[in-house]
């Protein structure tokens, strides 16, 4: 634990904090139908997350704590919009919209599984890995596509009066899909160094208790 809070107050630490309060508020504008501020705080948070890690590894401030404050509000801040969207999708008129609303489990169900399994892995004093490139690149696609269908989604978005635009329901649809494609690419990404830490754990616990 005394590791794990070596050099925790940094910039980037803060601003993973900063992102995990703007969960709530995000969640309560969304429910409340105030979706342009949802949108703004959403893009905000997203804007947040691209900078806490340029700036961490610019300016060297990379810390034990900020390898697992950085996942979690990324995860938190997935899980929530997957169930705002979810919601709304199921309640939504278009036929097409309410059969993609399903999708969001593909979400829900994978990040549940990261944080269990994260949390057996500290558990067990193995320290989870960091992001890789399919990782980073779910976040990406995830984040900009769930502000795009947020902002101009059909029924759901936000701008749709104001813009006067809206996205076809198919393209909607097909932004929901290549989403949870990208996120089932990044969680089996993660898999070969997860299985071989466990491998490692129970092999050197198992020597342990031979001697």
């Amino acid at each position: 634990m005394k590791d794990l809070f070596k050099g925790c107050w940094t910039i980037p630490n803060l601003l993973s904090l900063i992102r995990i309060l703007l969960i709530p508020v995000f969640a309560v504008l969304f429910y409340n139908d105030e979706k342009i501020w949802a949108v703004f705080v959403l893009a905000l948070s997203g804007l947040s997350d691209t900078f806490d890690g340029q700036i961490a590894r610019r300016f060297n401030q990379v810390s034990a704590l900020g390898k697992i404050l950085d996942p979690v509000a990324d995860k938190l801040t997935q899980i929530t919009i997957a169930i705002m969207l979810l919601i709304d999708f199921r309640s939504a008129e278009n036929a097409l919209i309410q059969a993609f609303s399903w999708v969001f489990l593909v979400f829900l169900i994978k990040e549940a599984i990261m944080i269990i399994g994260g949390l057996i892995m500290l558990l067990l004093n193995i320290r989870p890995g960091a992001a890789e490139f399919w990782g980073k690149a779910a976040t990406l696609v995830f984040y900009v596509g769930m502000v795009l269908i947020i902002a101009f989604g059909p029924e759901v978005g936000a701008l749709n009066a104001v813009v006067g635009f809206e996205l076809p329901a198919v393209v909607t649809g097909i932004i929901v899909a290549v989403s949870a494609i990208m996120t089932i690419a990044a969680f089996l990404s993660y898999m070969p160094e997860t299985f071989r830490q466990f491998k490692e754990y129970f092999d050197n616990k198992k020597k342990a208790q031979s001697k």
